[in-house]
């Protein structure tokens, strides 16, 4: 049932449009119009005074840009600013409540295809308040009906991106962050470029966090930091938090929602229909009357891998990653990463411009969009307005701190060249992305920049043809995701290595400006798509869920990427974790069951074994349709899945066919399968596969020693800066295949003055085989002394002397240096 808010608060002063500011606001956008400068450059500076900005004087700015409301059509009076502030007190952690708001009603000024506005009494909201929500409203000459038409600039949406926008206090939150510190250590007479990092690790916040949330995150590194301060041992889950110079968070921009209608369950934002706008067939107009209303608010309980993303609000922090429903959680996490004992950790945002989820139809005018892509839709980057709004979201998002950003899909950023008559790459957008100057305070800085693109793909032949490098040849400070850790690669594949050969050879030679490592969110959800009937390394582990944790937390793969090769290395927690991973979200009401079809077979073949679905806690929901046990829902996701294929996703016949393959209950039963049932099982699945992959679920799943090493792979790595660049000609990387067995080994020597050595031997894959140091380095006449060994391999002193052969398993390796 709903809860009632706790308390009342007092009404803010009267709302109402300040007439002498809005002037000037509209005498400021007619002298932007009026001078020089093309209509991009003129739309960026126009772009950085839309949505809402608090003033020093209390008043707040608003600016819409509305090309859909242009022209006369629509009468001024049926566009109206429609304003919601809370007169009762919010609790954020109520998963349901209805709130008493008082509804207010102005009109904006109208200028060309804006909306302009300065206005009194607003609710500002702050790190405990929510504060006044907005949205404007219109009356549609096609339909009558009311539309309501959101700020996609807007700085923060604690009740998603289909509710109003809420009012915030930006600057209030930058004087509050607890790192200025470290800010103000940027601050130069010229913006200041943030160097790169060492490593990254890759979180995802949701299945990260110990609570779900960035308030977790931040609590989780405040209690490392404690530790570390006090020499306090740290446990192994905890050992794989460190050692990291970045952490890199994937997207946590607003996704898509469940949509099933105004008022529907799913809404996280509803009036009474009483209390909806309406047409006064009288007056052909709005019927705008201030007062209070009650709004049913649901907390957002959004569960997504982060990439289903809308672009609208994505200045703003997808509410699900909130405890708060508050903006400064991000800022509050970045800061604890930002004042770590051990040095300041980097954060790198992940950004998402390049695609669309259909959603974003309803939610952006027709301008940002082109067309359908494979994602849903594609986006118009080459219209001079969009391109502009684009950049400021990005800049206002990086804006709340962050020290990089990766960007998402550079491949999907095409356009139709109609004086070439060929599709394009719209490689000025992307470089103008590493370009944003960002600021806090008198502190100005460009974040370092990492390019996801792999074009020519999703062309036939594309992991072969890709060069992955034609942005960082463009931008030489730039890293682009190379070769090895890109989404198609399978290490749990026999031979995977071997035949990966060439491209190996080509990061030894030009991958200094990759982003490289095997784990990321991409490449273990791919591992979970290998069909089990393929020649799987069976030396990797017994079950398929080992072969794939092997496959992914690798000693070898570790030690070749750490210890030896160039580029910039990342890990994904999940994969030191050896938790679960798939790609989840529960927001897909159309094509959730399909969805399922897709994703759960493997996620179960590779990632849970009877045992962990047997768990307590663990896929509560799905037992209770009656699969309790695993070898049951595997059946019948085999069942669905060829349900879907042979019925063209036509859902009542799926769920005709389906109907045998549901376990009888306790009782004798069974349950009745339709399109309901079919979404809903869909929908179950999904969230407790998302639960399942919180990865405090697993803690007790790290090896103390595999922890332990790969953090002595990662400190090794930051004592020699000098790996991360390419080979040079005195130095090797070899390969020794068998049919049965990869072996890479080689030599790196650091530039004078230090003039170290280091040499790697690594067994990617397959039978054991006995080495012998002196025929792999016959340069070396002496012995050698030991770095470093995986977990298992304990050389001899005769054995590091070359007097006796090294027997290597799967997965070890040994990095040395002459002795």
């Amino acid at each position: 049932m709903p809860q009632p808010p706790s308390a009342s608060l007092q009404r803010d002063a009267s709302i109402q449009l300040e007439s002498e500011p809005t002037a000037a606001l509209l005498a400021w956008a007619e002298a932007v119009e009026a001078g020089e400068g093309t209509l991009f450059e003129k739309a960026r500076l126009l772009a950085t005074r839309l949505g809402a900005h608090v003033r020093p004087d209390g008043l707040v700015e608003i600016g819409f840009w509305t090309p859909e409301l242009s022209g006369d059509v629509i009468q001024p009076k049926n566009i109206q600013l429609e304003v919601f502030t809370p007169r009762q007190t919010i609790d954020p952690s109520l998963a349901e409540q209805t709130v008493r708001f008082h509804r207010d009603y102005l009109q904006l000024e109208k200028w060309g295809d804006y909306h302009w506005g300065v206005i009194s009494g607003l609710r500002v909201g702050d790190a405990t308040t929510i504060g006044s929500l907005y949205w404007l409203r219109y009356l549609s000459p096609d339909t009558n009906a009311v539309t309501a038409l959101g700020d996609c600039l807007g700085n923060s949406f604690p009740y998603g991106v289909y509710a109003p926008a809420e009012i915030y206090d930006l600057e209030g939150l930058q004087a509050r962050r607890a790192d200025r510190a470290y800010y103000d250590a940027l601050i130069a007479d010229e913006p200041v470029t943030i160097p790169a990092p060492c490593n990254i690790l890759q979180l995802h916040v949701r299945t990260a966090s110990p609570n779900g949330y960035l308030s977790g995150l931040t609590q989780l590194y405040r209690k490392l930091a404690a530790k570390l301060r006090c020499g306090e041992a740290l446990t192994p889950a905890e050992t794989n938090l460190i050692g990291y110079e970045a952490v890199q968070l994937l997207p946590t921009e607003p996704t898509v929602e469940v949509r099933s209608g105004q008022g529907g369950d799913d809404d996280h934002f509803s009036l009474r229909p009483d209390d909806e706008d309406v047409l006064d067939p009288e007056i052909e107009g709005i019927v705008a009357e201030a007062g209070d209303v009650r709004v049913r608010l649901r907390r957002p309980n959004l569960e997504n891998w982060g990439y289903d993303i809308v672009i609208f609000g994505s200045a703003a922090t997808n509410p699900a990653l909130l405890e708060t429903l508050r903006p400064d959680e991000l800022v509050a996490f970045i800061s604890e990463l930002h004042t770590f004992p051990t040095g300041p950790i980097r954060v790198v945002y992940d950004l998402v411009y390049g695609h669309a989820d259909n959603q974003a139809i309803d939610l952006l005018n027709g301008r940002f969009l082109k067309g359908p892509n494979m994602y849903g839709q594609d986006v118009n980057h080459q219209n001079p307005e969009v391109r502009a709004i684009l950049l400021e979201m990005q800049r206002r998002k990086v804006n709340t701190g962050a020290d990089g950003i990766r960007i998402d899909g550079g491949q999907d950023f095409k356009y139709f060249d109609p004086i070439t008559g060929r599709v394009a790459y719209d490689d000025p957008y992307l470089l103008s992305m590493g370009d944003l100057v960002q600021e806090i305070g008198p502190a100005r800085w460009r974040p370092f920049v990492i390019y996801e693109d792999g074009r020519p793909w999703p062309a036939e032949g594309w992991e072969e043809v890709s060069s992955y490098r034609d942005l960082v040849e463009q931008r030489p400070d730039a890293f682009q995701w190379g070769p090895m850790i890109f989404a198609h690669n399978t290490p749990a594949l026999h031979g995977f290595w071997a035949r990966k050969w060439r491209r190996v050879c080509e990061k030894m030679q030009l991958g200094s400006r990759w982003v490289t490592g095997c784990g990321n969110h991409d490449t273990l959800r791919r591992g979970t798509q290998v069909d089990p009937g393929e020649p799987i390394n069976p030396h990797l582990g017994s079950t398929l869920p080992e072969v794939l944790a092997n496959a992914y937390d690798n000693g070898a793969i570790g030690a070749l990427t750490y210890g030896f090769g160039p580029g910039l290395p990342m890990d994904f927690i999940h994969c030191l974790m050896r938790a679960p991973w798939g790609f989840f979200r529960n927001t897909d009401d159309r094509f959730g069951v399909k969805v399922v079809a897709e994703e759960a077979p493997g996620f179960l073949d590779w990632q849970l074994s009877d045992a962990l679905y047997a768990a307590d806690g663990l896929f509560q929901a799905i037992k209770q349709l009656g699969f309790a046990e695993l070898a049951q829902l595997r059946q019948f996701l085999a069942l669905l899945t060829g349900s879907i294929a042979a019925n063209d996703y036509d859902l009542e016949q799926i769920a005709l066919a389906c109907q045998v393959g549901v376990p009888t209950g306790d009782d004798g039963t069974t349950a009745v399968v339709d399109v309901a049932w079919l979404k809903a099982f869909a929908r179950h699945f999904m969230e407790d596969m998302h639960a399942a992959c919180n990865i405090w679920l697993h803690a007790d799943r790290v090896d103390p020693v595999q922890a332990g090493f790969n953090l002595a792979l990662r400190e090794f790595r930051r004592s020699r800066p000098w790996l991360a660049e390419n080979l040079s000609n005195d130095e090797r990387l070899d390969l020794l295949t068998t049919p049965s067995t990869t072996i890479f080994y080689g030599m790196r020597r650091a530039p004078e003055p230090e003039a170290s050595t280091v040499a790697l031997v690594a067994h990617m894959g397959g039978a054991a085989m006995a080495l012998g140091l002196p025929e792999l380095f016959p340069e070396q006449a002496g012995p050698w002394r030991l770095l470093l060994a995986s977990p298992g391999l304990e050389p001899s002193a005769a054995q590091l002397a070359g007097r006796e052969p090294i027997l290597f398993q799967d997965s070890q390796a040994l990095l040395l240096e002459p002795g």
